[in-house]
């Protein structure tokens, strides 16, 4: 068995620039070992094999609070599952199309031409709430709050420190619970209040999830619209601002924008990482994990395998998509999938026909996202 301490994922020179840092880690030591991220797995093999075995490498990877769904494995995971995407067809989505494009086109229409703005802090934050509670049915007052909580448990998540994370699980509980207890007060004809009168099939009988569910569940919806999302604006900007080719490209033929958002995306990946637990004593790219282990998923390094993808560092506008774990793989495959896509996809849309150019505000422009947070904290642009 190897406990050894490869590296230390928390370390300062990780944190300057993750995505480095992880292309060296999976060529120097694709499976590596730390405290804090337990064994990190870095190649697209070692993943797919992860992926393609959830009997052993468990999503259930805590008794402390409960994961709806993606903290289950079935046949619990099945049902609640199902109820999950059923809010996310294709139906659905051309339901929501046009309010998404309002709103997006409004926000857009609020960024200011020719003069500097932090992308991160003057747009992508907002463009992630304001879309997120329009598809649930939550009011403008919510928008404050949830961003000052994403980013607490963002601080918490990376300090580890397990009743900092409790107090700010138990926050965030408490303030989705009043949202539900509006709801049935109201019994408004949106997702929320749907959502809180769905039925899942569970094994032993069929009923309503109750508060702890609905609120794990929409804890679920919440830190992914908000914090991957918001990343994500970030990480298509700043492309944009090496790749105006593709801006004009993309204006002249959208039917391009889907495959586009997917291979930025790969490049430098909105999510950095996702748990697992061994169920049981597993051997991985030659390391002996035992029963119980924390494996951590690393999704940036693993789209950015070139052993899975020609030319990994590079854009292609026409690569096979095949390969790419954006929104992961499997039974545990991204449950917000087409909402998101149909949300970026809408974004680059409406930046092809608004901007002509993106370009960095001066030399010190940006700065790194740390960890769990992918993309940028600071993104200073001028549009024109």
């Amino acid at each position: 068995m190897s406990t050894s301490i490869d590296w230390q994922s928390d370390d300062e020179q990780v944190q300057k620039n993750q995505r480095r840092a992880y292309d060296d880690m999976r060529v120097r030591c694709p499976i590596a070992h730390d405290d804090k991220l337990g064994y990190s797995v870095f190649s697209h093999a070692d993943v797919m094999h992860i992926l393609n075995d959830p009997a052993t490498f468990s999503n259930h990877v805590s008794d402390r609070h409960i994961a709806v769904p993606n903290g289950m494995d079935a046949p619990v995971h099945t049902a609640f599952r199902a109820i999950n995407d059923k809010y996310f067809t294709a139906d659905r989505m051309a339901t929501f199309h046009p309010i998404a494009k309002e709103l997006i086109d409004s926000l857009a229409n609020q960024l200011p031409k020719g003069q500097p703005i932090d992308i991160m802090a003057g747009f992508a934050k907002t463009y992630a709430v304001k879309l997120q509670n329009a598809f649930m049915g939550w009011g403008d007052e919510t928008e404050a709050p949830l961003n000052a909580w994403i980013e607490k448990n963002r601080k918490a998540t990376l300090s580890q420190n397990r009743d900092e994370t409790a107090s700010v699980a138990l926050e965030f509980d408490s303030y989705i619970k009043a949202i539900l207890d509006d709801k049935r007060t109201k019994r408004p004809d949106d997702v929320t209040f749907e959502l809180m009168n769905d039925v899942v099939m569970l094994p032993q009988g069929e009923r309503v999830m109750s508060d702890e569910e609905l609120i794990s569940l929409i804890r679920n919806w919440t830190v992914g619209e908000l914090s991957t999302m918001s990343s994500a604006v970030g990480i298509i900007f700043e492309f944009f601002i090496h790749h105006p080719d593709i801006l004009t490209h993309l204006k002249a033929n959208p039917q391009d924008i889907d495959n586009a958002v997917l291979e930025i995306l790969r490049l430098h990946d909105p999510l950095i990482t996702n748990r697992r637990r061994t169920t049981c004593p597993v051997t991985l790219h030659g390391i002996d994990i035992p029963k119980d282990a924390k494996i951590t998923i690393n999704w940036q390094s693993a789209n950015r395998d070139p052993e899975a993808f020609h030319q990994a560092d590079s854009f292609e506008l026409r690569r096979n998509q095949a390969n790419n774990l954006v929104y992961g793989y499997g039974i545990h495959v991204c449950p917000g999938k087409p909402l998101a896509q149909l949300e970026l996809g809408l974004l680059v849309a409406c930046l092809a026909e608004q901007v002509s150019k993106i370009r960095p505000a001066s030399d010190d422009y940006f700065d790194h996202a740390i960890y769990p947070a992918s993309g940028f904290s600071r993104l200073e642009v001028i549009l024109h």
